[in-house]
């Protein structure tokens, strides 16, 4: 690799070089990624202490790791690497701090990748139908017409027999109860 500023060399400069091994590689990535490693650090363990430790941590498990053949975006696999260190730092600490971890879970749209958010949304569906599925059977039957299939109170009254005041109860009784099952189903 060239001598020169550690900013202008290029990712698969950087890539090439990690993946023979050469122990330049590290320096290069520590000049030029190590603002984007320690951020993302801080956001998932929102501690400056926290994050400067993972950051340090990272830093030494890059000497020992192996880029699979198949990485071709540096940034990407730092950004997956760094994530999924931060990850397995709050689940140790998940007792202990049980908000954190739903609050560093907790990530915007810009930040997660297309299919983490569909493997997410996916998960969500999942509890949520199997929620619905436990749920008394005029609950389900309620919160199936007006919240899935989108029928107003009368329309559900209509189509149920009940009277618009159980409607309007078994929906509010069916609420509480998905909420209470999907809040014990993500902690798991």
């Amino acid at each position: 690799m060239s001598v020169g500023s550690h900013q202008n060399i290029a990712d698969e400069q950087i890539l090439a070089a990690f993946k023979k091994g050469d122990p330049i590689a590290i320096k290069h990535l520590y000049d030029k990624y190590l603002h984007v490693i320690y951020g993302v650090c801080l956001k998932y363990l929102k501690h400056r202490a926290d994050a400067q430790d993972a950051t340090a941590e990272l830093f030494e498990k890059f000497h020992t790791l192996t880029i699979p053949e198949d990485i071709n975006n540096l940034k990407t696999w730092l950004f997956v690497v760094t994530k999924n260190h931060c990850l397995m730092q709050l689940r140790k600490t998940k007792r202990e701090f049980p908000q954190m971890i739903s609050d560093a879970l907790m990530e915007s749209g810009d930040e997660v990748h297309p299919i983490d958010k569909a493997l997410q949304k996916e998960r969500e569906m999942d509890v949520l139908m199997q929620c619905i599925e436990a749920l008394k059977s005029e609950q389900k039957a309620c919160i199936d017409l007006f919240y899935l299939k989108k029928q107003c109170y009368q329309e559900v009254a209509a189509q149920t027999g009940f009277e618009i005041k159980k409607v309007k109860s078994y929906i509010q009784n069916g609420k509480r109860n998905l909420k209470i099952c999907i809040e014990a189903n993500s902690d798991e």
